[in-house]
């Protein structure tokens, strides 16, 4: 019996590896994708999963590789969260953004609410609704990584959310680069624009550079707002799904996001510690950011290895619509607040 448990256990632990290894594999073939002029806007996020999801429909899901994928798909997903909260400098929100986090909360409460309205009169799944209400609001897909837990999404729809949200930013993005010489704004203004309209941080980067540094600068003070209420949002989204929980006297415990603690922990350390007490390079805050990039792509290919086309035919056309209405509907509120 010890011998024989001894034997399997150097064979779980080699596919566990293997699982691992097989995300970050994907995840390299989504960064050589992304470099290709014309896919280079998708980014390596968007690549990659789609990369995954061709695979699972091909070849089907790699079973003997399910440990280390669903390790990837949850535990390195929660890793990646709490190292993109370096990204945020709550200093820098504080000093010089109070002024747009007002703003930037009504961007949030707008999209999530005009999303999940237009779900349910297109009869959309109402998971994909919210994380497409959230990412669009929020952060992408680091906010919609955040909310499925909280919400207990499945993963397939986790990763169609992410695709969604990844292609409607890229179109967006790009449009807004497009229109950008025939408004009539300063820099600042336009940067403000992008910063509280687009979905994705590289997709405000891609926005607002072509008008200067200046509207580059506001462009990411304002996204940055919309990445700290990501906090205070998850704990609104908490205290909901325990009080629909207890109102239908179902048994099913939220479970508390511990991740977030991790993320707030490294935004204040981010923020206060490195630069000041403990030096670091900029390179080192480069490889650090390069990392997170890595480590959220392989996550996410874990989570693209889950979709099946089928589903994805029945599941994700109706969102795509809402928030193709929401996306262009939030552009036009917003430029009527900055």
């Amino acid at each position: 019996m010890t011998s024989q448990a001894s034997r399997q256990n150097p064979r779980s632990a080699g596919k566990w590896v293997g699982g691992i290894v097989f995300t970050f594999f994907i995840a390299m073939l989504g960064a050589l994708l992304a470099k290709i002029p014309g896919l280079h806007h998708a980014g390596q996020l968007a690549c990659a999963i789609i990369i995954a999801i061709i695979y699972r429909q091909f070849f089907g899901y790699p079973e003997v590789l399910r440990s280390g994928i669903t390790f990837s798909s949850q535990k390195l997903l929660r890793l990646a969260i709490i190292l993109y909260g370096l990204k945020l400098n709550i200093d820098t929100v504080f000093h010089d953004g109070l002024g747009l986090l007002l703003r930037d909360a009504v961007v949030i409460l707008f999209a999530i609410s005009v999303m999940i309205w237009l779900g349910k009169v297109f009869k959309a799944d109402k998971h994909i609704s919210l994380l497409l209400g959230v990412g669009t609001g929020v952060c992408g897909a680091a906010a919609i990584a955040a909310v499925a837990p909280i919400i207990k999404t499945k993963d397939e729809d986790t990763a169609i959310s992410v695709g969604i949200i990844a292609l409607m930013g890229t179109v967006f993005a790009i449009g807004y680069t497009l229109i950008e010489p025939f408004l009539p704004l300063t820099p600042t203004d336009y940067g403000i624009w992008s910063g509280i309209s687009l979905h994705e941080l590289a997709h405000v980067a891609i926005a607002a550079e072509p008008a200067g540094e200046d509207a580059l600068a506001i462009a990411l003070l304002a996204k940055l707002g919309r990445v700290f209420l990501l906090v205070p949002l998850c704990f609104i989204l908490i205290y909901i799904m325990k009080f629909k929980n207890k109102s239908e006297q179902t048994q099913n415990k939220v479970a508390f996001p511990w991740f977030l603690l991790g993320f707030i922990l490294m935004s204040l350390f981010g923020s206060y510690v490195l630069g000041n007490t403990v030096p670091i390079s900029e390179n080192t805050m480069e490889g650090i950011s390069a990392a997170t990039t890595w480590i959220l792509t392989a996550a996410m290919v874990g989570l693209g290895l889950n979709v099946s086309l089928k589903d994805l035919r029945s599941k994700a056309l109706k969102p795509l619509l809402a928030i193709s209405i929401t996306s262009l509907l939030l552009s036009v509120a917003a430029y009527f607040i900055i």
